[in-house]
């Protein structure tokens, strides 16, 4: 009898178990970014957003994503409306900004003073940060890039947030940055991903996400990240 009654408890706690697990809520994220982010010229489902929270959920992460992409947002556009892209209280926040600088050839020490804000907002607001970096093309000189290339890596060491190097590097990977082919990977405007441009980025990004949401989980057992 005392055998069966602790084969009952045991099975108690094993349903009990798994029905707060089920009940658990799913790790919320904030896409926060430019038309990279939106999914401009994309179907629905074939934009950065939908494509990152599929690839979660095939690794076996319950992780919802929320699309906070403006087409044509600058990092200036990105610092004034952080603070109420927090209102919702994300766990963490992947920000991928920048490109529209580089169109408009705005200083670097713009671009970095508007990131480091909308990371020092988003670690304030209790979130955990991913940031993205962009690669200044050659044609602004050699000291422009050098300047701006050093913006992510910097700013990620500063404040200890995650780093995923390139916006777009699963693209350059798959084409070993030949021109020819990773045009394969862009719609007819030369800039915005295709969907296998987009899929191509969200695989190489997904392991930064899943360090994300390992700093996540760190810091809500109250493990330093």
């Amino acid at each position: 009898m005392r055998k069966f009654l602790g084969q009952i408890a045991a099975s108690f706690a094993t349903i009990l178990a798994l029905t707060q697990f089920a009940w658990a809520e799913p790790i919320r994220l904030t896409a926060f970014g430019d038309s990279l982010v939106q999914g401009y010229g994309l179907a629905q489902e074939d934009g950065f957003v939908p494509q990152l929270e599929a690839w979660l959920r095939d690794q076996g992460h319950a992780v919802s994503v929320s699309n906070a992409g403006v087409s044509g947002d600058t990092t200036t556009g990105g610092a004034a409306r952080i603070d109420w892209s927090l209102a919702d209280d994300p766990d963490g926040v992947i920000v991928l900004l920048g490109g529209n600088d580089l169109l408009r050839g705005l200083p670097p020490q713009e671009t970095r003073a508007n990131l480091a804000q909308i990371i020092t907002a988003s670690r304030s607001a209790g979130a955990e940060v991913l940031l993205i970096g962009m690669q200044a093309p050659g044609n602004y000189g050699a000291d422009y890039k050098e300047d701006f290339d050093r913006i992510y890596p910097e700013l990620a060491a500063a404040h200890d947030v995650v780093l995923h190097p390139s916006a777009f590097a699963g693209i350059m990977s798959e084409t070993d940055g030949d021109p020819s082919r990773i045009a394969e990977f862009l719609q007819a405007d030369g800039i915005h991903p295709n969907a296998r441009g987009v899929a191509l980025n969200v695989a190489a990004l997904g392991p930064k996400v899943l360090d994300l949401i390992r700093r996540i989980n760190a810091s809500d057992n109250g493990v330093d990240g």
